[in-house]
Parts: C-alpha cells; structure tokens; sequence
C-alpha cells in the first residue's frame, strides 16, 4: 500500500492514496478557526470507522441478513500531552435491515473488534475501545 501526502500552503495538504484518491487535509492555525479539511487523527478515526462498518456489512451479507444500511458513530478521547493518541473511542453502531437477527449483528461487531479491523486492533494499543448498537427494523415500516 502506498500513499503520499504534499504541503500545499499554510496548515493545508493533499493526501494521495495509492490508487489515485485525493483529500484535502490540515487544521486551522487558530483554535476553533476553518479548517481546509479533516485533521489527520479525524481521518484516523473515520478510516477505523470505515474499517469496521465495511466488515459488519460484509459479515451480515455473508450470513444472509437482509442489511440496508450501516452507520457508526465514533466518539474519542485524546492524551493531553504530545503524541495525544486516542485513549478511548466509543462506536455506536446503527443497523437497518429487515427482520435483521440481533445476535447475528452483535456477532458481527464482535468479529470486527476481534478478528478483522486492522485500524481497530491498532489502536486498541492505547486506546479503550468500547462498542454499543441498535438495530432498526425496516419491515416495521
């Protein structure tokens, strides 16, 4: 995997994956302040976000659950003091399915935690990572 990340101006960049996705990225220089883009530790959270929802879809479609939509809300704690890594992050998962099995939700958010979220297992390095869900059910609609 390969990526590249150049300065533009200011407090700006452009990151450059290794399949030609660009982003713009930075952080205001003063508190509060626009910013040009997400900071580079929100994109390291949502890519964790990403990382999980990807396979809580994937394991439920496997198993044959009627999943419509998948959505995490991530919720996370910094250090105060420099590297300030993430020292707890919270996911809140929201699924819609119809007649979708809450067993087969929580296992596949477990499986996820456990086994398959590299970005996950990284940080869980020095982070608490705690996890919560609700499942809607579509076929009520």
């Amino acid at each position: 995997m390969k990526a590249r990340v150049k300065w533009v101006e200011d407090r700006t960049f452009v990151g450059e994956s290794g399949t030609g996705h660009k982003l713009v990225l930075g952080t205001s220089p003063s508190p509060g302040g626009p910013t040009p883009g997400p900071s580079p530790m929100e994109l390291v959270l949502i890519g964790t976000g990403g990382c999980t929802a990807f396979d809580v879809v994937q394991i439920l479609q496997k198993g044959r659950e009627a999943v419509e939509d998948c959505v995490v809300e991530l919720d996370a704690e910094r250090a105060e003091t420099e590297p300030k890594v993430f020292t707890r992050i919270h996911m809140h998962f929201v699924v819609k399915g119809r007649n979708l099995t809450i067993a087969k939700v929580e296992r596949a958010i477990q499986l996820s935690a456990d086994k398959y979220c590299s970005a996950s297992a990284m940080l869980a390095q020095t982070a608490v990572i705690t996890h919560d869900f609700e499942v809607v059910d579509t076929a009520a609609s």
